[in-house]
């Protein structure tokens, strides 16, 4: 006889009672463990194991993607009762299943139904994959399908990541965005202004606007964003913040964050980050991933900027539930595709980078991208004559690392941006750096194709 599945019941109203009754009914296999008046009281029972299944209104006030992320988090799958409270919105939460029907059909079969579908998902999903050489199901039709159309690759997530002591994450990300949005190189190729800077020359406007396609910039540094301040932006509004808030509701479509992320140069859009540090908790990781992976939609290129700290809270809290202090950084690092790591072209920037090189390697996440090392603000009065081959000896010596790009410190250039609000691509294309950088993008588009 098989095991009963235990049910966590969280149902307002009246349904609960037709809830109950239809999961202890006699042959059910199921049987209601407890009632939950609440969220926390049903984060509470999923915690402490017990129940595998949690059956939920869609109306449950503080019912969101957070809450959905913990349960799962506990083992517990859920199964929402919509009744006209939004099934897509319910299943975009993260419900495992959705029932779209009234009241009225909860005390009919299709409730314990979805409730056995919900807990033998986990079977289904650990299930070894079928053998590739067995036949095929006869019920399949041996004639070839006309191909179906291919649809838009997604685009690629880059985070623009590095060690504490401002090394210039915000620079890089904000520049290697410009010229991936202004110079073609998200098809894979080198575009002509990404040439022209490459070696020196200006930018052609025309040529950047005929090559322009949508790039997101993305402020996650939850210790001291400065993209908005850094284009010139008045509006006090994060506008990631209150994606992620849409996120947690299950609303955010490709639609709504276009909404949220304005266009600051042609082809270039901006997510702007937190006004204060204290706001952190308006970021957790279930939201994010799931504005990240918008972002694949809306844009070819997504570069995050995220800041230094990669620790995991609960390694000193020893409490798995609390919100982390660096989960927006840890979920950017592991949804990345490529991972940009910046560090300082000076001894106290080299040793720091050498270190984060290590700390990335033992992440509390699974950091699968590629990474590429930056140092950045190489300069004769800080590492000696000839300030690029002695950082590259250095990252060769210390990290086991040849393959470096280096940017050339160009003070003038990045003032002059930063006074008139716009990136250097804009205001001094001609710029060593931006040339340095503009090899970055070449590296990650070739990397891509």
């Amino acid at each position: 006889m098989p095991a009963q599945v235990t049910v966590l019941a969280a149902v307002r109203g009246t349904a609960e009672t037709q809830v109950v009754l239809a999961l202890g009914a006699p042959g059910a296999g199921t049987t209601v463990t407890r009632r939950c008046g609440d969220v926390v009281e049903l984060l509470a029972a999923a915690a402490a194991g017990a129940g595998s299944i949690a059956v939920v209104s869609g109306d449950l006030p503080g019912l969101d993607r957070e809450t959905v992320a913990r349960l799962h988090g506990c083992g517990v799958r859920v199964v929402a009762l919509a009744d006209g409270h939004g099934g897509d919105r319910l299943r975009a939460l993260g419900a495992d299943e959705v029932l779209d029907g009234t009241v009225d059909l909860l005390a009919g079969a299709a409730l314990v139904d979805a409730v056995h579908d919900a807990a033998d998902a986990t079977d289904a999903v650990t299930a070894a994959p079928a053998d590739p050489g067995a036949p095929a199901d006869p019920g399949e039709s041996a004639e070839p399908s006309a191909p179906a159309p291919e649809p838009a690759p997604p685009g690629r997530v880059v985070a623009v990541w590095g060690p504490v002591g401002a090394p210039g994450r915000s620079t890089v990300a904000l520049e290697l965005a410009a010229l991936l949005a202004g110079a073609g190189l998200h098809r894979g190729r080198r575009g002509r202004s990404a040439r022209r800077a490459a070696k020196g020359s200006p930018v052609d406007p025309a040529a950047t606007a005929a090559d322009a396609r949508d790039v997101l910039l993305v402020d996650a540094d939850t210790y001291g964003s400065s993209l908005a301040m850094r284009l010139g932006l008045l509006d006090d509004g994060p506008g990631l913040a209150a994606a992620c808030r849409t996120a947690a509701q299950g609303t955010l479509d490709v639609a709504a964050l276009a909404r949220h992320s304005p266009v600051v140069t042609p082809g270039l859009r901006i997510l702007t980050g937190l006004t204060r540090a204290a706001r952190w908790p308006e970021l957790p990781s279930s939201s994010l991933e799931v504005v990240l992976d918008r972002a694949r939609e809306l844009a070819a290129w997504t570069v995050v900027d995220v800041a230094a700290p990669i620790e995991a809270d609960e390694v000193l809290m020893y409490d798995t539930q609390a919100p982390q202090r660096n989960a927006a950084t840890l979920a950017t690092l592991a949804a990345a595709d490529d991972v940009v790591v910046v560090g300082a072209a000076d001894p106290i920037g080299i040793q720091r980078l050498v270190r984060a090189l290590e700390d990335l390697r033992d992440a509390p996440v699974v950091v699968a991208a590629q990474t590429t090392v930056v140092v950045n603000r190489a300069r004769a009065s800080a590492v000696g004559a000839r300030p690029e081959t002695a950082v590259r000896e250095a990252m060769a010596r210390y990290a086991g690392l040849d393959d470096v790009v280096v940017v050339p410190d160009d003070a003038a250039a990045l003032d002059g941006a930063t006074l008139v609000g716009q990136a250097v691509a804009e205001h001094a294309p001609g710029s060593a750096a931006l040339a340095a950088i503009a090899t970055l993008a070449d590296r990650l588009a070739e990397r891509a194709a």
